[in-house]
């Protein structure tokens, strides 16, 4: 009897032994993340140093003419959504609250900055939590000038006057004053509340020229600096994280969704508050559709699954691509069309340097897949590549997941973009697309992305290997 106790307390000390092993380390021998090294979401790397807003704020107004009023909002929340502010006013405060209001005057005689803030609610906040105090927010914008938001109004009126305004700049996005009373007339789509006091000005202040700052601003983030680099390439480490833990799970007979789980977990984990856009799980004939969004289907085995996924951090994003076998290993056909995408996207990145356009890098893939589905006997002629590549090979990347910027624009040092060509056979179910983010520097490129694994022979022996 004796021994039986004996042997049962063994054995209950080994399963401990071993819950409390997998309680310390997500995984095992293959570690996508260990728990001990966490590290907080809110380091102090995370948000926008108070230096570069402060620069951000400076090499804007050098743009900005005299006698003019920037007027910029952070977004108001809403209940489905985790708030996430403007990215523009972000830029320019580093503050990421809601219901805040930026207002700049500029003049020959004087450069006065303010921001206008909820007031203090305790009632409020037993709900929602704590608003930012004023100290705070001087602290985190370098602005001095912090006032409760219901002064905004009466402030505004009073400065038109007071330093004789002739302009406001307001970000309308993509469009202009007028484009936008056509937009509210054909209901199109929901207005900003950039757009909306754009049209409160014009009617009460016939004098005043609206002027749309989102090119400016726009035009400006396209180079990013150490700073922000750095959070780009957080980003991109942890939606690599996330990538190998989900080849790492991934089997024939789950669901699509199950996989996109796998990414939130660790991402999450890992210290991203939030996705860059909604995770694209695509098993089979699914991942012929570019972006698709349902995430519901079986994955059978022998299937690719293709994942289009991002982590933000510090509301940075990373974008990457990769497409793998769903038992771990790739069929012949599989290999013949992976390794075309994988050539075309090599010898694109290759070509990245300052003064080539993301259209020229465009027609460097193009012509790469032409010819090698030429070679195969998919196509017969180029022009028919289209068929079967139809989306451009990448875009700008940074606070946005697509950062405004011309693709006829030459690149330049500081610039990061993606580099995404696919192939996507539909009468065959076969869909591959290969994407990492691309930063731009004086001599040439860096790859942030490559250490997230692509080549097949290491794409196997990763999901093949043993427990």
């Amino acid at each position: 009897m004796k021994r039986k106790i004996i042997i049962l307390l063994i054995l209950l000390i080994a399963i401990l032994s071993v819950s409390c092993k997998e309680h310390n380390n997500i995984s095992k021998e293959n570690n996508v993340y260990k728990k001990d090294n966490d590290k907080t979401v809110y380091s102090s790397n995370y948000r926008l140093s108070k230096d570069l807003i402060i620069t951000n704020r400076y090499n804007l107004l050098k743009r900005i003419e005299n006698n003019s009023a920037i007027v910029l909002f952070s977004g108001y929340p809403t209940e489905k959504i985790r708030f996430s502010p403007n990215r523009n006013f972000y830029y320019l405060t580093g503050i990421d609250r809601p219901n805040v209001i930026l207002l700049i005057i500029k003049s020959k005689e004087v450069n006065k900055q303010f921001l206008f803030i909820p007031k203090s609610n305790p009632t409020l906040e037993r709900w929602v939590g704590k608003t930012l105090k004023k100290e705070e927010v001087r602290q985190i914008s370098g602005i001095n000038n912090v006032f409760i938001l219901n002064s905004f109004n009466p402030y505004f009126k009073k400065s038109i006057s007071q330093y004789n305004i002739k302009n406001v700049y307001l970000d309308l996005g993509d469009i202009t004053i007028n484009t936008l009373a056509s937009q509210i007339v054909s209901f199109d789509s929901p207005i900003t509340q950039g757009q909306d006091f754009a049209l409160h000005i014009r009617n009460r202040y016939k004098e005043i020229n609206i002027k749309n700052i989102f090119p400016l601003i726009a035009d400006q983030r396209l180079i990013k600096n150490k700073e922000e680099i750095q959070k780009i390439k957080k980003a991109v480490e942890i939606t690599g994280e996330g990538i190998k833990y989900v080849m790492q799970n991934a089997k024939p007979g789950m669901k699509e969704y199950q996989l996109e789980a796998y990414f939130d977990f660790i991402t999450k984990y890992s210290g991203a508050k939030e996705h860059a856009f909604l995770t694209i799980a695509a098993s089979g004939e699914n991942a012929t559709i570019a972006h698709y969004q349902k995430n519901n289907s079986e994955i059978q085995d022998k299937e690719l699954i293709l994942m289009d996924l991002g982590a933000t951090y510090g509301y940075y994003n990373s974008d990457i691509t990769r497409t793998f076998p769903s038992n771990g290993r790739f069929t012949k056909r599989q290999k013949e069309i992976y390794n075309i995408v994988l050539k075309a996207q090599t010898e694109t990145i290759k070509a990245v340097k300052p003064g080539i356009t993301l259209s020229q890098l465009d027609n460097i893939a193009k012509n790469i897949l032409s010819e090698e589905c030429k070679r195969i006997g998919l196509i017969n002629k180029e022009s028919e590549i289209s068929d079967y590549y139809f989306h451009f090979i990448g875009h700008y990347l940074g606070l946005d997941t697509h950062d405004p910027g011309d693709f006829n624009r030459p690149l330049q040092p500081g610039m990061v973009i993606t580099i995404e060509p696919g192939l996507y056979i539909e009468e065959e179910g076969l869909g591959i697309r290969i994407e990492d983010d691309i930063l731009v520097t004086e001599d040439g490129f860096v790859n942030l992305s490559k250490n997230i694994i692509k080549n097949i022979k290491d794409i196997e022996t990763f999901m093949n290997k043993s427990e």
